[in-house]
């Protein structure tokens, strides 16, 4: 088992470290300003305009699509460099990490947030050659953002068979009926295209009867009706969680995305790599959590001493470098793992370490509040945005009880053996 980054990693790496020095953590303050204004206008799904200038030099220093690993891009297209640098899954893990240190710039600023990322691999894998021409180049470009519509609110969506909406065929396209929710990304005026699963083939095997299909939200039938929250937040810059109503939605038969029926097993190829995208960021999230709490510790006292220097205090830092250490050695076993044997024979190290992960950056996060006091839990810190993003991530592409499951599962069919 090989951790060691190469070469080539190892030079993003610094690239990624003096990038955000340079241009996304002078940025945050005036991203935040911007992101108040529009909603103080009434337009907070707008983009804020700091961030084209943060992309400009993020494309400059090649800094750009670092996350398409190359068993992702077709064989004839590997080495083309709109494809980005082709690093392996351990490659991109510290680069990931790194831009998780300011999640509402950092991703996107590289053209590397979800959902896009994870849009992007479908579309790399199985899109047609026209399909690619009109919707992943202008991604990679970073021209558009897209969204993905699996969840719907009438079902239990992390088990993806209950999912009900219908894709129905008739003549030579496809009609869609049905209702989707927290489709991330789908208020941002650059969306334009949603990649939708739904019930293709009703009297097919459970796991072949749903189909992909791309949807652009300006088709007749399409209606984007608001977004949820998350505990009160509106993840305005992020394009909101949208709600969206699919009435008799037209698309032509071109539209399908991959073989029809094989819905199913191209959600787990997309939501593999996209849950340890997530895991490695959250642990960024975890590490700059705790930076904070160490200066916050170190600059306050109370009760006549130092913060710093209360022992509970130095227990929860200690614990939380373990909480790091232990979470990022599990997430490079799995980038390690899906590189060597392929993201299914990985199956259960994602499972633990979408899990594992977000409970590890979910017991920085909170210590870091703690010792914040009344700031911590304020916006005059990133911390309480950072917790409220963070504890999607026990639901978000799967929930922790679903991934502990299919662990458990595995031990049980492995009879306990080590």
């Amino acid at each position: 088992m090989d951790f060691r980054y190469s070469e080539r990693s190892e030079q993003l790496q610094q690239q990624v470290r003096g990038f955000l020095d340079d241009h996304v953590y002078p940025a945050e303050h005036a991203f935040e300003e911007q992101a108040a204004a529009d909603r103080a206008a009434g337009t907070p799904f707008r983009t804020p305009p700091v961030l084209a200038g943060i992309k400009d030099a993020a494309r400059a220093r090649g800094l750009w699509n670092l996350f398409l690993p190359p068993e992702s891009v077709r064989e004839q297209r590997r080495g083309d460099p709109r494809y980005g640098p082709g690093l392996s899954v351990l490659d991109y893990a510290p680069i990931a990490e790194l831009s998780g240190r300011s999640p509402a710039i950092a991703p996107e600023a590289m053209n590397c947030a979800a959902p896009d990322t994870g849009n992007m691999e479908l579309l790399a894998m199985f899109a047609t050659a026209e399909q690619d021409e009109q919707w992943l180049q202008p991604l990679l470009r970073g021209e558009i953002r897209s969204c993905f519509s699996m969840t719907e609110p009438a079902v239990a969506s992390s088990d993806a068979t209950n999912i009900r909406l219908t894709i129905r065929e008739d003549g030579d396209g496809y009609v869609l009926d049905g209702r989707k929710w927290w489709s991330t990304g789908a208020m941002r005026p650059e969306c334009r295209l949603a990649i939708v699963m739904g019930v293709s083939d009703p009297d097919a095997a459970r796991h072949r009867r749903h189909s992909m299909i791309l949807v652009p939200l300006d088709t007749p039938g399409v209606r984007v009706e608001r977004s949820t929250t998350v505990f009160g937040y509106d993840d305005g810059p992020h394009g909101g969680h949208g709600v969206i109503d699919f009435d008799g939605v037209r698309v032509p038969a071109s539209n399908l995305l991959g073989p029809r029926g094989g819905g199913f097993a191209m959600a787990q190829a997309r939501l593999g790599p996209g849950r340890i995208h997530h895991c490695m960021r959250c642990i960024g999230m975890a590490e700059r959590a705790l930076e904070l709490m160490c200066a916050r510790a170190a600059s306050r006292s109370a009760f006549g001493s130092p913060i710093a220097g209360q022992g509970v205090v130095q227990e929860w830092i200690a614990e939380s470098r373990l909480a790091i250490e232990q979470a990022r050695l599990l997430v490079l076993k799995a980038a390690w793992l899906i590189d060597d044997v392929g993201a299914r024979a990985a199956r259960t190290e994602i499972a633990a370490i979408k899990v594992a992960a977000p409970r590890a950056a979910s017991f920085v996060l909170d210590r870091a509040i703690q010792v914040h006091g009344a700031a911590g839990v304020s916006g005059d810190t990133p911390l309480a945005q950072a917790w409220a993003q963070l504890r999607t991530l026990h639901l978000a592409d799967g929930p922790d009880e679903v991934h502990l499951r299919t662990i458990a599962r595995m031990e049980l069919a492995r009879g306990g053996r080590g």
